[in-house]
């Protein structure tokens, strides 16, 4: 039995109601204010033209690919801070997120000039119209200046959730998002710059919010007496540690590249539907991911201080809460679903398009919400080998659905009424995209509910 270390609690209902509810509440606001960063350039660049909003869909998903394949610099920092912090040591904690922070600047250099110089034939494998790839590439060899910035706010939001601080990153997550709707709208319409404006814009501000947190870190590193200078062992070892969660993420980057991949198949139209609906889809997400994010500080702290029944605890509240949550925004989806469309486009047959793949994405919500705070857990857990077996099996799942959808294609969009034939396509789209959730779903479910994921100390 694991004697429970300095920052064990007794356990109290209300009190761990309280704690959730005090983690969730500022990420889930922070976590909404990210992808509204996407939303915000969706909607000002859809009124540029189809040709600008497909564009942005291809270059969108190359972009979060590239930065979200090292998203373990915020969920492998976050857990390991939490561990550190629960057995009681504060400063051992924040060094670990500042070699987890120059593994971010050093990744995301790298990243940012192989984004940038292989920007065309990146874009051009999608398989998109000469006029999207023509704007894709446009805005991603921009976009890749900010790579750098978006890593390291990735790290040092991973530290500040660690140490159970989840309103900072609210804050700097209002201010990024305000600048960056300001500097698209003057750049795109007020000088004229087009989909070049909001890349330029997105930059400034993903940048912007990097340079704050970075300085919100060094004070406190400075307080504790924690090192601040990059020690090449100390980053080789915190890329080691985060490997197999980087396996988990390029498997559901590739899932989520290749259903890219099968809406550009379908045509223009049906791609910028999906682009629409995906942007939609990410942001619920990210709604649904603050419990998530919860889960991870939450179940970190508990098992570094020998608390297995806090974690487990917590766990059945928190998944109760995501699925519940995720019937509610479900709902609220499928009442807005006809709405939503003119916010990102003037194009009638877009819009209808993108109405139909709503419907399936609000149907799928709170499985969402049952997967999202269980991989919350067992990042939090360092489960990230079982996570990264899981996801790489999931994908294998996938790829018949994905050939299956891509042979359907041309059978899909060539109905009497060309309309008609793109929504049936981005439903199906879509109801194969839930297959490859409920999968992932089965497969968390199985493992959460023994003890392997439970394992304690710093």
């Amino acid at each position: 039995m694991d004697e429970p270390a300095p920052y064990a609690e007794p356990l109290d209902p209300r009190a761990q109601r309280r704690e959730i509810l005090r983690l969730a509440v500022p990420a889930f606001l922070a976590l909404v204010a990210e992808p509204l960063f996407l939303l915000t350039d969706s909607a000002i660049v859809g009124h540029l033209g189809t040709s600008q909003l497909a564009g942005l869909g291809v270059a969108s998903a190359a972009l979060l690919t590239a930065a979200n394949i090292f998203v373990f610099l915020a969920y492998g920092t976050t857990a390991v801070v939490a561990r550190q912090l629960g057995a009681g040591s504060r400063r051992g904690a924040i060094a670990a997120g500042v070699d987890g922070t120059w593994l971010a600047v050093a990744l995301g250099l790298a990243t940012a000039v192989v984004v940038a110089v292989l920007a065309r034939p990146i874009c051009s494998a999608f398989g998109a119209s000469g006029p999207a790839v023509d704007q894709a590439v446009t805005y991603l060899r921009i976009a890749a200046l900010g790579i750098p910035g978006m890593l390291v706010v990735l790290a040092t939001t991973g530290v500040l959730r660690g140490l159970q601080d989840t309103r900072t990153p609210l804050v700097v997550s209002v201010l990024g998002f305000g600048s960056n709707i300001g500097l698209n709208l003057l750049l795109v319409f007020g000088i004229g710059l087009g989909i070049a404006g909001s890349a330029i814009g997105t930059v400034i501000a993903q940048t912007g919010m990097a340079a704050i947190l970075a300085w919100v870190l060094v004070r406190m590193a400075r307080r504790e007496g924690a090192h601040l200078r990059a020690h090449p062992g100390r980053v080789l070892a915190a890329a080691r540690d985060g490997a197999p969660l980087l396996v988990r993420t390029l498997a559901l980057r590739a899932i989520l590249l290749l259903t890219t991949w099968v809406a550009a198949s379908y045509g223009t139209v049906p791609l910028a539907a999906y682009q629409v609906t995906a942007t939609i889809w990410s942001f619920l997400t990210f709604t649904l991911d603050a419990l998530a994010i919860a889960a991870q500080a939450l179940t970190g702290r508990a098992l570094g201080a020998g608390d297995r029944r806090a974690a487990r605890s917590a766990t059945v509240v928190m998944v109760r809460w995501g699925v519940l949550g995720g019937f509610v925004v479900g709902l609220i989806l499928v009442a807005l679903r006809d709405v939503l469309p003119h916010l990102f486009t003037s194009d009638p047959e877009v819009r209808a398009v993108i109405s139909a793949g709503l419907l399936v994405v609000a149907l799928g919500q709170p499985l969402s919400g049952y997967v999202f705070v269980v991989d919350g857990v067992l990042i939090g857990a360092g489960d990230g080998r079982w996570l990264a077996r899981a996801m790489v099996a999931c994908l294998v799942a996938y790829l018949p659905v994905v050939a299956g959808l891509h042979a359907l294609g041309p059978w899909l969009v060539s109905d009497a009424s060309a309309v008609l034939g793109e929504e049936h396509a981005i439903t199906w789209l879509w109801l194969g995209f839930t297959v490859f959730m409920a999968v992932r779903g089965a497969l968390m479910w199985l493992r959460v509910r023994t003890d392997r994921w439970m394992v304690t100390g710093a």
